[in-house]
């Protein structure tokens, strides 16, 4: 991001992000942080799939799911699909 760029702060109120979102961090945005409980998960992959930002990342090298909180918005989507309810929101 250059120094003439916004922050989305910045952006006013029902403006348009100009930029993609794997190329602008977001994660500020969210109020609900998405917890995994690492014994119920059966990385299904499901929380990947539905995640609108691309912000949950299969790792090979760990062989397991990683959240990029950088770009997750706490929007909920991959608790409220995870078929084993393994993902819980918790308030930052």
């Amino acid at each position: 991001m250059s120094s003439k760029d916004k922050n989305w702060k910045e952006v006013s109120p029902a403006g348009v992000c100009w930029k993609s979102s794997n190329t602008y961090l977001t994660g500020d945005w969210k109020t609900y942080t998405p917890v995994r409980d690492l014994q119920k998960c059966t990385k299904c992959l499901l929380c990947s799939i539905f995640c609108p930002d691309g912000a949950i990342h299969w790792n090979k090298e760990k062989g397991d799911i990683e959240f990029d909180l950088n770009f997750c918005k706490g929007c909920g989507i991959c608790a409220n699909e995870c078929p084993t309810k393994a993902i819980v929101m918790k308030i930052e």
